[in-house]
């Protein structure tokens, strides 16, 4: 409490006693799979195409996640999450350009020892890297100079290096600071040489591709603690959705059995359901048409999950590498058109009806028969129709229970549960008493009455769409004896027009006849 001693006017700030809830963002992606290079098992925060390429590189062949992530942003997507796996223990998994800097033979035709210098990034970057041998600023009779160039241009300077032990050395120096290369001693007879002076450019760098990688189901996993695989994006909030395109890669290269997938896939799920506040985009195996893919579906998959999804088929697009037309999995281009949906119309528009960029056409055009077969299951199929394109046409759940059907649904209540979460922390050790309750109830049904206002929540009235209970009947004393405070909250959220159905009569003389 102040203390008021002398006569005068005293001026005080006081709280309102409550603070808005704020939405939180409903459409940051993550993609698992193979990358060129860029980090390995480090969620990295990617917000354009360019900024995948300058960390991970372009397109591999035999893998799909440079075509996710492209998907991504072509389709709508804003901000995505990257996770590398399948580098082998490797921070590049590609062979690294190299040179070596070998002064002439000793007496007697013997190799001297010399230096060998490599790319620190592997792959064909490392071609655009050269080192020029000059002559030290200060001369002496072993020391020089060393320029790192990158794409003719100089990059870094290393003065005054020396063959000998010491903080100047050219190993102990160049390993310690330079970002593009790596020097090492080479085997040879007698006492290090001096390099010969002269430009190098280094050469020999090639791409990894998905081929060459051996990954095993538990590198996609990964582990919470060590912050590996897509277990590591328990650390990352931000997420809500999830996605693993090179799953599929492995399988088509018989690096992991039907079995394994189908393994990694439930971790896909219970990750989701451990979080709440993400959803599993599942690719299908490859090559199903569409009796098969209600077989896997229903029989060998039987997966059962409000926080998981599946689209099918799989999408022919243009691959940038061969020039050739390639299929590869839905879940990036689907990933990015909930990202457009979210930004265009909100989160609880139900995600379909919304037209696939970039896709030529599909691996297996359906009927309306077999479509009629897949709905109920909880396929969400991508249909192409003449003169409206290639468009997502469903919005399920993998799950079973009624209330949970609507993807949109889920992802709506993703969305208040996490603002609300957010938006009270405040309330933590705040005096449990009517003015609280009162505090709480008012700043939740301000939010709400938003969320209403944009449509999202099925009523005429605020009334109608949504409570907000908190007051001496759900908070006993009991309850507050031991600290707890419960707010109850309802919402009536919209769910899709999925079928559409006009009846149609006969109109005459002011009689109608129903058909």
């Amino acid at each position: 409490m102040p203390t008021y001693l002398s006569p005068g006017v005293y001026v005080e700030e006081v709280s309102s006693g409550s603070k808005p809830i704020e939405g939180v963002g409903t459409a940051v992606a993550a993609f698992v799979g193979f990358a060129e290079r860029g980090p390995v098992n480090d969620p990295t925060l990617v917000t354009n195409w360019t900024q995948f390429t300058s960390k991970f590189g372009a397109f591999m062949p035999g893998s799909y996640l440079a075509h996710a992530v492209y998907a991504y942003f072509l389709n709508g997507g804003g901000s995505a999450y990257v996770v590398r796996i399948g580098a082998n223990g490797d921070a590049n998994g590609a062979k690294a350009a190299r040179a070596e800097l070998m002064p002439a033979p000793a007496e007697g035709g013997n190799a001297q020892k010399g230096y060998a210098i490599e790319a620190l990034e592997g792959g064909a970057t490392g071609d655009e890297i050269s080192v020029e041998i000059a002559d030290a600023s200060e001369p002496n009779d072993d020391a020089f100079k060393l320029v790192v160039k990158q794409n003719g241009r100089e990059s870094e300077v290393y003065d005054n290096l020396t063959t000998r032990k010491g903080p100047n050395n050219v190993v102990t120096k160049v390993k310690a600071e330079s970002k593009l290369i790596t020097i090492e001693e080479t085997k040879g007879s007698g006492a290090l040489a001096v390099p010969p002076k002269g430009t190098f450019a280094l050469s020999g760098g090639e791409a990894p591709s998905a081929t060459s990688i051996a990954v095993e189901p538990n590198e996609y996993v990964g582990s919470a603690a060590d912050r590996t695989g897509f277990a590591g994006l328990e650390a990352v909030d931000e997420v809500t959705m999830l996605a693993v395109p090179d799953l599929a890669a492995a399988l088509q290269q018989e690096m992991i059995t039907l079995e394994q997938f189908k393994s990694v896939q439930l971790a896909m799920i219970a990750h989701c359901e451990l979080m709440a506040d993400r959803v599993a985009i599942l690719d299908p195996p490859p090559a199903l048409n569409a009796q098969r893919i209600k077989e896997w579906r229903v029989d060998d998959a039987g997966y059962d999950s409000k926080y998981a999804t599946l689209y099918w088929p799989w999408l022919k697009i243009m691959d940038p590498l061969s020039g050739a037309p390639t299929f590869m999995p839905p879940s990036g281009t689907v990933s990015g058109i909930w990202a457009r949906n979210d930004d265009t119309r909100g989160v609880h528009k139900a995600p379909a009806n919304e037209v696939c960029r970039g896709v030529v056409s599909l691996e297996t055009n359906i009927t309306k028969g077999e479509h009629d077969q897949l709905n109920p299951v909880a396929v969400n199929c991508i249909r192409s129709f003449p003169g409206q394109g290639i468009r997502v046409w469903g919005a399920r759940t993998l799950s079973s229970d009624p209330e949970w059907r609507y993807l949109n649904v889920r992802r709506l209540f993703n969305y208040v549960e996490e603002s609300i979460l957010r938006g009270t922390n405040w309330v933590v050790f705040e005096p449990n008493d009517y003015k609280l309750w009162e505090s709480v109830t008012r700043t939740g049904e301000s939010f709400l009455r938003r969320v209403w206002r944009d449509g999202a929540l099925f009523g005429q009235t605020a009334a109608e769409a949504f409570f907000v209970k908190c007051d001496a009947e759900n908070n006993p004393p009991e309850n507050r004896d031991v600290g707890i405070l419960t707010v109850e909250i309802g919402i009536a959220p919209v769910k899709p027009a999925e079928f559409v159905v006009f009846r149609i009569s006969q109109f005459a003389d002011g009689s109608g006849l129903s058909e």
